[in-house]
């Protein structure tokens, strides 16, 4: 299976040398043989499972107590527009 790295950097906006170009495409082409392989293991009779240490989630209340101002959390962007953070687009027929 051939992986379009250099679409997905783009959509990620995430520049790459074609070194590294490479390197993660070899990368993604194992893991997805690899999950690919998956699909030969036998599991009927197999009851599914989501969690197997019998460990729980431990949160803490959610209380509502002050937060940033809007301008505080905009004070470290380099692009922001009417109050709000401005990122690139990542569709074709966005700027």
């Amino acid at each position: 299976m051939k992986i379009n790295v250099p679409h997905i950097a783009k959509l990620a906006n995430f520049p790459l040398s074609t070194e590294e170009l490479k390197k993660f495409e070899i990368q993604l082409e194992e893991t997805v043989k690899h999950v690919e392989s998956l699909s030969t293991v036998k599991t009927n009779g197999i009851e599914p499972t989501s969690q197997v240490t019998g460990l729980e989630n431990v949160t803490r209340e959610d209380v509502a107590k002050p937060s940033l101002t809007q301008e505080e959390a905009l004070s470290n962007t380099k692009s922001k527009h009417n109050g709000m953070f401005m990122v690139k687009g990542i569709f074709e027929n966005e700027a």
